[in-house]
């Protein structure tokens, strides 16, 4: 008897797609995920003078931010410090915090006057006051 099977060209699509992805691995030792590379989120807003720069770092000590300007870029950088408070006999069953160096950069449409740029944090909300640079006005020469 021949067996006959209908082609399904989704059969195995989903398996194709997964394939290469990062897999989620306790740590062996503390059973808990293994912590990676986090980000913070940031909002970045313009008007005609300015941009203005909201950064989420929760934890974070303001003396462990550094912001540096250079012409249009931008880059903020973090350092988070994780104190254990684990005592003796307990085991991590779940430790969803990261800690280590959080770096974001970007690149804006004009340069920044790094003279008068502002930098605030307050509960945990890095605020950048980026004022743009004056660009001179571009000069004519006469052609003799």
């Amino acid at each position: 008897m021949v067996n006959i099977t209908r082609f399904n060209p989704l059969e195995g699509a989903f398996e194709n797609m997964l394939r290469g992805a990062p897999v989620w691995l306790p740590n062996p030792e503390t059973r808990a995920p293994a912590s990676g590379p986090a980000q913070f989120h940031m909002d970045v807003t313009e008007n005609d003078k300015e941009y203005q720069v909201l950064a989420e770092l929760p934890g974070v000590k303001k003396e462990e931010i550094s912001v540096t300007i250079n012409g249009n870029e931008v880059a903020v950088s973090a350092e988070v410090k994780h104190e254990k408070d684990v005592e003796n006999g307990q085991i991590v069953l779940r430790a969803e915090r990261y800690y280590g160096k959080l770096e974001r950069a970007f690149t804006l449409h004009q340069e920044v006057d790094e003279a008068t740029a502002q930098a605030k944090y307050n509960d945990g909300v890095l605020e950048l006051t980026l004022p743009k640079k004056t660009v001179a006005a571009a000069k004519r020469l006469a052609v003799n």
